[in-house]
């Protein structure tokens, strides 16, 4: 499939017009490029997964004051219904805001074109933590059939930046979500990630934390690890065993990480038990099978 050579050139590369689109008018919507909010559904394609509730409610007190000065963007389907592509942090806050409906650009994408626009809105945006960066680069290579050289290319990074962050999806879960709340900056990830065993990896994260390290310092205690590790190397015996209830915790861990979630496990000592992932809302439990779908893909 030929791809195209403009995706770090932004949204506007990607969407063939800039302007709004005319819709022919209907029931289901508004006069202009305004549409009924309840008509929008969230994008399966989404790859940003936390939206701060606090600035979630300022945006919402700005919506109501100003309205939306910048437009989602969304397709249509053949329902008549609409699937946002990018906006949804504009689109949350206007729903909290009672708005009925939003202003829009109608865009015609098919379900990589969502993706690519969505993954490129969102690794534009200042505020994105650096795993949903990550997340977003890797799902670029793998969904999108790019190389790291090429994507380098189109999101205008170079190769060295795009593989520091694809490095952090390699670190453990819990380092991966102390990234995300902002526990540890990307300079402490990439240090870490430095380091070849994740038990060493984690000591230094919690002390990292507990300590409140440096960059520098980080990286200083991270590059005195890996020299004292191979000039004194641990013999392979000595090695502690991981026991049972360490691998279903370390499991535990990584699958609330996927998930962004706090997953569970009830296990029984004839080894059957079931995994628990809670949601805690419509578009929680929408984001979760969204994870799944990708999955079979």
């Amino acid at each position: 499939m030929a791809k195209k050579n403009a995706l770090g050139r932004g949204l506007g590369a990607l969407i063939e017009e800039a302007e709004p689109v005319e819709v022919v008018a209907r029931e289901a919507v508004a006069t202009g490029t305004e549409i009924h909010i309840d008509l929008v559904d969230t994008n399966p394609f989404q790859p940003r997964t936390v939206f701060d509730s606090e600035a979630l409610e300022e945006l919402s007190s700005s919506i109501k004051e100003i309205g939306v000065i910048q437009p989602i963007t969304v397709r249509q389907m053949e329902t008549g219904r609409f699937q946002l592509i990018t906006g949804e942090r504009r689109f949350r806050a206007a729903r909290i805001a009672g708005l009925t409906h939003i202003p829009a650009y109608i865009r015609t994408a098919n379900d990589q074109g969502m993706l690519e626009m969505a993954l490129v809105e969102n690794i534009q945006r200042e505020d994105l933590n650096a795993v949903d960066i990550a997340i977003s680069y890797q799902r670029l290579l793998e969904e999108c059939e790019l190389t790291q050289e090429n994507l380098s290319v189109r999101v205008g990074k170079k190769r060295a930046t795009v593989a520091n962050y694809l490095r952090l999806l390699k670190l453990p879960a819990e380092i991966q979500v102390g990234v995300r709340d902002n526990k540890i900056s990307m300079g402490h990830a990439r240090a870490l990630a430095g380091i070849d065993d994740p038990h060493d990896q984690l000591k230094l994260f919690y002390k990292i934390i507990e300590e409140e390290l440096s960059v520098r310092k980080t990286e200083e205690l991270a590059r005195k690890l890996e020299s004292d590790l191979l000039k004194h190397p641990e013999p392979e015996e000595t090695k502690p065993q991981k026991s049972p209830a360490s691998a279903y915790d370390e499991l535990k861990n990584q699958l609330s990480g996927f998930f962004n979630t706090k997953v569970s496990f009830q296990h029984n000592n004839n080894g059957s038990g079931k995994i628990v992932i809670p949601f805690r809302s419509d578009d929680e439990l929408e984001r979760i099978i969204g994870i799944f779908d990708r999955l079979k893909d």
